[in-house]
């Protein structure tokens, strides 16, 4: 049984009240052969009805987009076609009789959910378009049979936990063993502190998963220390580096170790004979059970590093009131083509996310420290600023005050202190801005990047840098 993601965004200011948050509960299953071809069944159904509710969707739009271009006034064109889930539900019960004769094979719900996404990702699109939601989300693509996750929602009754805590229940699909037990949520639901609200049924690499989103209510909980604060610098070699003298966490390096294995098993599945788009082939059987092998083992190592990272993440958050990190820019950091695997495989961004709910949970706080924060540039014993630290030097030499000390150490007293400095006396929830789109201002050394100005030349000016530089009161 796993206990997954975060708390919702409405529901976070609820944490630490002993309100109702909404957590997901997932529990791997293991369906007889014809569940399994049951769940296929409802997966299919949903994707079925998205595409073919984006297809009526998509040539309403091309029919009017052509009406337009023939001189035609707005009040003239073909109506257009409202793709909210209610109407498309309507539009589809009207259509099924014809599109999908095996309808009844199926429960409803599986269509509602295709539409309800359709939905969803065309007014993502539309708001995206009216610059109401960051970043550019494209027009809805059509689901492909082969390439599409399968995936299905149920949202009302029968949803239930068996009293054997080993079976679930879905509708239509009846009774389904779980490879693991149900105990927890069962135990919840008993007691009535938990409510399901949803189930969804996905496939993952060759195994069903079923995921519970359910209404909990969760007791207010206080960290065992609750005044204490603690800096977490992240880093290569080691994972995680603490202010407080703990041990650091040794990086495990799932992916590496299991790098020979995964170039084996390429090798063979090169060697078969693969899908080709050109003829429509897709791909012998040899060669599905050969990628079948090697995806098990990216989704082994996939599960090491979260399993690895769930216990140290949820250790901190029980233990410390605040805990602070930095605000990482990951996806420029996997551009470097000597560390881009080693920091995919680390995990930088599951962590804080991982800590950013389990701080709420536990009635913490997580603070992020700006970007442009040099927390290994600086010393942590009198606050000066290095212009210059190579990523090769790993220890820092403080000249000022003679201070010999680790590189990622002295980086995490250092957000230690950046708490002490910039969010004194704030909230329990407090989280600092990603500061991403600013440099940190000139100023004199001892808390922010010490910079240098360029002295460049002058019209008509001659001389070397420093000649220039003494002109200038340098």
């Amino acid at each position: 049984m796993r206990l997954a993601t975060a708390v919702l965004p409405e529901s976070k200011a609820q944490a630490g009240d002993g309100k109702p948050v909404v957590h997901a509960y997932r529990f791997a299953l293991d369906p007889s052969a014809q569940q399994s071809r049951a769940l296929s069944r409802h997966c299919g159904a949903a994707r079925v009805a998205f595409n073919w509710g984006l297809n009526v969707v998509r040539a309403n739009l091309e029919q009017r987009a052509a009406e337009r271009s023939y001189g035609l006034h707005d009040d003239e064109l073909t109506p257009a076609v409202d793709w909210s889930a209610y109407a498309l539900r309507k539009a589809w019960n009207r259509a099924k009789y014809v599109v999908a004769p095996w309808w009844a094979q199926c429960s409803k719900e599986a269509y509602s959910n295709g539409l309800a996404n359709l939905a969803a990702a065309l007014n993502n699109w539309k708001t995206s378009r009216a610059g109401k939601r960051g970043g550019n989300t494209g027009f809805p693509h059509f689901k492909s049979k082969r390439r599409a996750v399968p995936s299905c929602r149920f949202t009302v009754s029968p949803i239930r936990l068996e009293d054997d805590r080993k079976h679930i229940t879905l509708p239509m699909l009846g009774k389904i063993k779980t490879h693991e037990s149900t105990r927890k949520l069962h135990r919840r639901l008993a007691n009535g502190t938990a409510r399901i609200m949803s189930a969804t049924v996905r496939q993952e690499a060759g195994r069903w998963y079923c995921s519970f989103v359910v209404e909990v209510q969760r007791a207010t909980r206080v960290p065992a220390r609750p005044d204490s604060v603690i800096g977490i610098d992240l880093g290569v070699k080691v994972l995680a580096v603490f202010s407080d003298g703990r041990p650091n966490t040794e990086n495990p390096r799932f992916y590496d170790t299991s790098l020979r294995k995964l170039t084996r098993l390429s090798r063979a599945v090169s060697r078969k004979q693969g899908p080709d788009r050109s003829t429509g082939f897709a791909g012998s059987n040899r060669w599905r059970r050969a990628n079948k092998k090697r995806n098990r083992v990216h989704v082994g190592v996939r599960r090491q590093r979260i399993d690895a990272i769930h216990k140290l993440t949820t250790g901190l958050a029980r233990e410390y009131g605040s805990i602070v990190i930095e605000d990482l820019n990951v996806a420029a950091m996997v551009r470097n083509r000597r560390l881009a695997r080693v920091i995919a495989d680390a995990g930088y961004g599951e962590i804080r996310r991982q800590l950013t709910y389990k701080t709420q949970w536990n009635g913490g706080r997580l603070i992020v420290a700006d970007r442009w924060f040099p927390s290994s540039k600086t010393c942590s014993g009198c606050g000066v600023v290095k212009p210059k630290l190579p990523l090769r030097v790993r220890t820092f030499h403080c000249g000022p005050c003679g201070l010999i000390l680790d590189r990622d150490q002295n980086a995490a007293h250092n957000l230690v202190a950046y708490a002490g400095r910039h969010v004194a006396g704030s909230g329990p929830e407090t989280q600092n801005g990603r500061g991403a789109d600013r440099k940190t201002a000139r100023s004199a050394a001892g808390g922010r990047e010490a910079s240098t100005p360029r002295w460049r030349k002058r019209p008509g000016e001659t001389g070397t840098l420093d000649q220039r530089r003494s002109r200038h009161g340098e």
